[in-house]
């Protein structure tokens, strides 16, 4: 199983952004990266320069959000309804798209997504991927 890290998923970003600003050709995953940054002008200049976002320490403290956890979130999020895992999010993610538009559900499928991490950390137990679809589908009714 490949676990990039932190500095690998900031490159693979700030490289996908950069191939888009240069006109090169983007590997499907690039296009995929590349279609939720251009959703995100906010974070051109984070992505602008891979240096510097490797050094950037984007703490809860510091409170700002951490673009990359962010554009990751969206490509989880995108990957789990195009296989429909866990089971039943693709249609609860539709339903949501459809009340909200597709950016909008996906910021709000991140909030249900992140308490179920949270949760899982919390309390040293696996992730409940059905609380998660249930929490999506409240939101989308």
């Amino acid at each position: 199983m490949f676990t990039p890290s932190s500095h690998d998923v900031r490159r693979f970003f700030c490289e996908a952004f950069r191939k888009q600003r240069a006109g090169e050709v983007l590997t499907p995953m690039d296009a995929i990266a590349a279609d939720w940054i251009a959703q995100h002008p906010e974070y051109d200049e984070a992505l602008s320069d891979a240096e510097a976002a490797i050094a950037r320490d984007y703490s809860v403290e510091g409170g700002q959000t951490n673009p990359f956890l962010h554009l990751s979130m969206h490509l989880s999020i995108a990957e789990q309804v195009s296989i429909d895992q866990p089971p039943g999010i693709r249609t609860a993610c539709q339903a949501l798209t459809q009340r909200l538009g597709a950016h909008e559900a996906h910021h709000a499928v991140m909030e249900c997504l992140g308490e179920m991490i949270w949760t899982s950390q919390r309390n040293a137990t696996p992730p409940d991927t059905a609380s998660y679809v249930e929490c999506v589908r409240k939101r989308a009714a």
